[in-house]
């Protein structure tokens, strides 16, 4: 069985390789799918199919791909959420993501800003946890989607912070955004490159970054940790195969993987546009991120009592 697997493996790939999106086209994840499948395309030799499988949270492409022969042939590129959130939001699911996934690499993280309206008199993180607390429920943040990471991030700076705000969700980050650039909410928390328009115009305030250090290009904004140690807000990408695909295969996506994303002109197109950083690397370093991001994101839901159905 073992030799079989590793002729397979040396024959690898030898027809079309498929990576299932479970969301709709347009996203950083569908980006990065799109982005790694070219290149990967071009290591192998053989054609890479990019196919949009949205709807349920997710859970549609996803299981298509738990579901799918562990051959190397169908992939999974997905956010965090997929892995360590909706597994604690949903009471049933059609798989499990820790046993039914073989975790490949994972591809990119795209920090979070903590941004608020004009309005708001808080200038610092500190400020608008004063705030909040001085005047509990009394600031609406945008999320976009119950269990979204622009939802969790929030519930997570309450629990650390004894602050009381008040969630208004969204069917998206686009629509909350205009509403915050609307004045009809006050804050929300999101990826750094859809508020970089709006905050240069000066019809936001960004208070904080959820990265683990500043970030070069805005070197004079604080990182939230910099108020709350420990405190990340930011969403990762990663790519899984079904449970059982051959360790060979996967050492090979995952080896060609972090050759792609290592390469300065691919950062450059591809990543720094949309502020994402690169955190490809071996299947254990991904399994290692999903583990403590698992247990993180399951207590916070839990505390904070966050179900979807």
């Amino acid at each position: 069985m073992l030799g079989a697997g590793a002729a397979t493996a040396q024959t690898f790939p030898t027809k079309p390789i498929r990576i299932v999106v479970p969301y709709a086209a347009g996203g950083i994840t569908d980006i990065l799918a799109r982005a790694l499948g070219q290149k990967l395309g071009e290591a192998l030799g053989q054609t890479v199919v990019v196919d949009n499988r949205p709807g349920a949270n997710g859970q549609v492409g996803t299981e298509m791909v738990a579901r799918a022969t562990p051959d190397g042939y169908t992939l999974l590129v997905s956010a965090d959420t997929t892995f360590v959130m909706i597994p604690h939001l949903m009471s049933r699911l059609p798989y499990d993501p820790l046993v039914d996934f073989i975790p490949v690499s994972g591809l990119g993280i795209s920090p979070q800003a903590l941004v608020v309206h004009p309005s708001v008199p808080a200038k610092t993180v500190s400020e608008l946890i004063a705030l909040a607390r001085a005047k509990p429920g009394e600031l609406n943040y945008g999320t976009f989607g119950i269990g979204s990471s622009g939802h969790l991030n929030i519930e997570l700076m309450q629990s650390l912070t004894g602050a009381k705000f008040t969630a208004v969700h969204y069917k998206g980050a686009a629509p909350a955004l205009t509403d915050l650039l609307g004045g009809h909410i006050q804050m929300m928390i999101v990826s750094i490159g859809l508020v970089t328009q709006g905050w240069q115009a000066g019809q936001l305030k960004v208070l904080g970054f959820g990265s683990d250090q500043r970030i070069e290009k805005y070197s004079d904004v604080p990182t939230i940790a910099e108020t709350l140690p420990g405190y990340e807000a930011a969403s990762w990408y990663g790519l899984a195969a079904p449970a059982s695909t051959p360790r060979e295969i996967v050492d090979r996506l995952s080896a060609e993987t972090q050759k792609i994303f290592a390469d300065p002109a691919f950062r450059e197109k591809f990543l720094a546009p949309s502020f994402i950083f690169s955190i490809a690397g071996t299947p254990e370093d991904f399994a290692s991120r999903i583990k403590a991001d698992y247990a993180k994101w399951g207590k916070v839901i839990k505390d904070a009592g966050v179900k979807v159905e």
